[in-house]
């Protein structure tokens, strides 16, 4: 065993033993793991954002290239400030109104297209659902369980009329696909997050320790 006398790698450990300290209890250290990681992040994230983008994008064609209309741009950015100011804090809602109205426009036909108009090819008319029926009974069967699964899955949030009759038997097998997608959904990140654990823990058993 041979214990690393990097100073870097101290800290990360000590760092990473305080974030492990909280599956005893909430505890100073780590509090202390979390706001200097949030700090950190945030600390990043302001001088990523005015470097890369509020500098060649807003601050060098203004200031340096003197064009003149990009000041339209910097007064709308400047008007979130006055939510530090009580008697004009109401004009935040400018730059908020236009924030959403932009991004909300512009992900409509985004999220259509991407979750509406290609499940729909998916499910429907892909050259994959021609694969699966010329692979034989199983290709077959796998592809009418999937349009199976979609009309239920949809027919459940039918809620213009209530899940009766022929509408509740599909709305309830609906329910069932529905759960075994969430349950992929959250195996996977299951998964995900047992990585990042056995990445630790490789980390602290070998590059600190070096016990592995």
């Amino acid at each position: 065993m041979s214990i690393s006398l990097s100073p870097w790698i101290w800290i990360s450990a000590l760092l990473s033993l305080a974030v492990f300290s909280f599956l005893y209890k909430d505890n100073p250290f780590y509090r202390f793991a979390e706001h200097l990681f949030i700090g950190v992040a945030n600390g990043y994230a302001v001088t990523f954002y005015y470097h890369n983008i509020l500098v060649p994008t807003l601050f060098d064609p203004l200031f340096r290239q003197g064009k003149l209309l990009y000041i339209i741009p910097f007064i709308i950015g400047i008007l979130y400030f006055t939510r530090f100011i009580p008697k004009i804090s109401w004009l935040v809602r400018i730059p908020i109104g236009i924030t959403i109205g932009y991004y909300v426009g512009a992900s409509i036909p985004a999220t259509t297209q991407a979750f509406i108009i290609k499940q729909i090819q998916g499910t429907v008319l892909t050259s994959t659902n021609f694969q699966a029926w010329n692979a034989g009974s199983w290709g077959i069967v796998w592809s009418v369980i999937v349009f199976i699964g979609v009309l239920c899955s949809l027919s459940y949030f039918y809620f213009s009329k209530e899940h009766k009759g022929v509408l509740g038997v599909t709305s309830r097998i609906g329910i069932v696909f529905i759960m075994i997608g969430f349950g992929a959904a959250f195996g996977y990140t299951v998964m995900a997050r047992i990585s990042l654990l056995i990445g630790r823990l490789q980390f602290l058993l070998g590059d600190w320790l070096g016990i592995i």
